[in-house]
């Protein structure tokens, strides 16, 4: 695998306004889903064409608004523990989302935050 990105995502402190704002600026078709294991709504982003993404209210008002890439891996336990080796922190260690696959977050050397996605395997 190349390690694409394959998800972009927003946490933001106004989601209805969000949501206007980006359906209107990009045209982009949202839809509201329920958060895997969780209460809070997430909304799916899809662009026609590339990397979609998604949308959800951030449950801590401190944190300000900010988009999170997301890259492909083929591991991500292996992925997460080289970020670290290389000198990343991990910011939320391999975490199973539902169904749908595996995430991680870590903050580079530098600090930037992306996070890493291993979706599951569709037989």
């Amino acid at each position: 695998m190349a390690n694409p990105f394959v998800h972009i995502e927003l946490q933001t402190g106004d989601l209805a306004k969000a949501k206007d704002f980006y359906s209107r600026l990009f045209d982009w078709k949202l839809e509201d889903i329920p958060a895997p294991g969780g209460d809070m709504p997430y909304t799916m982003i899809n662009v026609g064409e590339g990397t979609g993404g998604g949308m959800f209210a951030n449950p801590d008002p401190k944190v300000p608004s900010h988009w999170l890439a997301y890259v492909g891996v083929d591991d991500i336990e292996a992925s997460t523990r080289k970020a670290r080796d290389l000198g990343a922190t991990v910011l939320r260690d391999v975490m199973q989302i539902g169904d749908h696959g595996w995430l991680s977050v870590i903050m580079d050397p530098t600090g930037a935050v992306i996070a890493m996605w291993k979706p599951k395997d569709i037989m």
